[in-house]
């Protein structure tokens, strides 16, 4: 047998691998199909694309996952492309994916969609909102340092109310840092601890500019923030995660603004009018006042007052004349009640109970060593009877009437068979001791 024909597992395996490698057709491969064994794991993530009729293992590296926007869920349709490769070790195909997105629908929406339903289980959209303060005197806004944000927001802010301080924190508002970017900046201002009112915003775009704002940092930032919340992210029409999360939401960075202030010239006035309501209002009472004051000058106590506390002395005699009373009552009762414990006392008194308890005492005594005597007499002739009964049945009594037993080397010889002729024995008498020789034995037949 030529052995040389014969290649081991791993040479064909390394062969297809080889061949795989190569193929053109299977350098890019656009590939649609179900997301089928989808276990989300720490790094790599390894799955199935199947349809009706077929099934392929499937790879995406912890690289190319981290720019997927949505989550992968069971049972999705997915559109992948990727590479066509041999596994060498397990000797199975799979693709290799280096993007994916969902079938029919963008993945940016599906990424928004899990991240909508997922904070509105939380509670985040539906938490108290923070109310706005009415004078503000100093505001955050988080937005890019040259964007037209900044610009509108000042510009408004000059014209409605401008002894409010406006401090910008700027971030990049696009981009994949920008997310984090603005988490970061909201956390400064709330680390500051000495702003009223906090405004972020960007101007328009499509979904992939305005996508930082739809991240989960930036929400769980924004739901974290200790000052109120306005978010301006896009046109009307744009709702982010953000617009939800925040605690106002304005269609312009100018409505933001004008939602974090009031207007200086209608604030005034309404203070002026609140200052002469103020002084009508204390006019008011105190005209009410001054004739409240006449009033109360002409009444017959001003006039009379003597006759303020003249029922009070009529009062004060007829409890003084109660008190008296109560206590002689109290004086015949506590006497009658002292009475009553004399008696009692003197009937329960210690000295004649100890006479009762001493003749008690000399009662039991007498009884006691009347009952020890008769127990003891009674012990007595039980140990009698008893000794009477062991000298009955003692060896030596018995062996006084004749009986002796054999002990062959100190042991007792209870049947003839442990004897042997010519072996000397000892018999025991109950005054003595004697040796004797086996000469014969007889055994009795059973």
């Amino acid at each position: 047998m030529d052995r040389s024909k014969y290649l081991t597992v791993s040479q064909l395996t390394r062969y297809l691998k080889l061949k795989f490698d190569r193929d053109p057709y299977l350098q890019t491969v656009y590939l649609t199909g179900e997301l089928s064994n989808f276990r989300l794991r720490q790094r790599h993530q390894y799955f199935s694309l199947k349809d009706d009729k077929a099934v392929i293992d499937a790879v995406m590296f912890e690289s190319k996952f981290r720019q997927v926007k949505f989550r992968p869920e069971e049972g999705m349709k997915l559109l992948v492309v990727g590479h066509v490769g041999l596994y060498e070790r397990s000797g199975r195909y799979q693709i290799y994916i280096d993007k994916m997105e969902p079938d029919g629908v963008g993945s940016l929406y599906v990424a928004f969609e899990q991240l909508k339903k997922k904070l509105s289980a939380e509670g985040l959209f539906s938490r108290p909102k923070k109310p706005l303060p009415q004078f503000p005197k100093r505001i955050a806004v988080v937005t890019s340092l040259d964007g037209a944000v900044i610009r509108d927001i000042n510009t408004t802010v000059r014209r409605r109310y401008p002894i409010a301080q406006v401090v910008l924190y700027p971030t990049v508002v696009q981009g994949e840092k920008a997310a984090a970017d603005i988490a970061c900046q909201i956390n400064r201002a709330n680390e500051r601890g000495d702003f009223d009112t906090l405004i972020i915003g960007r101007g328009g775009g499509s979904i992939e500019d305005l996508w930082p704002f739809n991240e989960e940092v930036v929400a769980r930032a924004i739901a974290n923030s200790e000052i109120p919340v306005i978010s301006s992210v896009g046109h009307e029409t744009d709702t982010t995660i953000a617009d939800l999360v925040a605690d106002q939401r304005a269609a312009t960075p100018t409505a933001a603004a004008e939602l974090a202030t009031p207007v200086l010239t209608d604030t005034l006035l309404a203070i002026r009018d609140s200052q002469s309501r103020l002084a009508n209002a204390m006019q008011n009472r105190i005209t009410f006042a001054k004739k409240e004051l006449a009033k109360q000058t002409q009444s017959y106590i001003f006039q009379q007052p003597t006759r303020l506390y003249e029922n009070y002395a009529q009062k004060v005699d007829q409890l003084t004349q109660q008190l008296i009373q109560l206590q002689q009552n109290m004086f015949v009762n506590r006497r009658a009640q002292l009475q009553q414990l004399a008696s009692r006392l003197a009937a329960g008194s210690p000295r004649h109970r100890i006479d009762q308890q001493l003749q008690l005492v000399n009662q039991l005594s007498r009884q006691l060593k009347t009952d020890a005597a008769a127990d003891l007499q009674r012990r007595q002739e039980r140990v009698t009877g008893l000794i009477r009964q062991l000298d009955a049945l003692s060896p030596l009594k018995i062996m006084s009437r004749g009986y002796t037993y054999v002990t062959k080397n100190q042991r007792v010889v209870n049947h003839a068979s442990q004897l042997a002729v010519g072996q000397a024995v000892q018999l025991h008498f109950s005054d003595g001791q004697a040796l004797a020789e086996i000469t014969k034995i007889k055994e009795q037949k059973k």
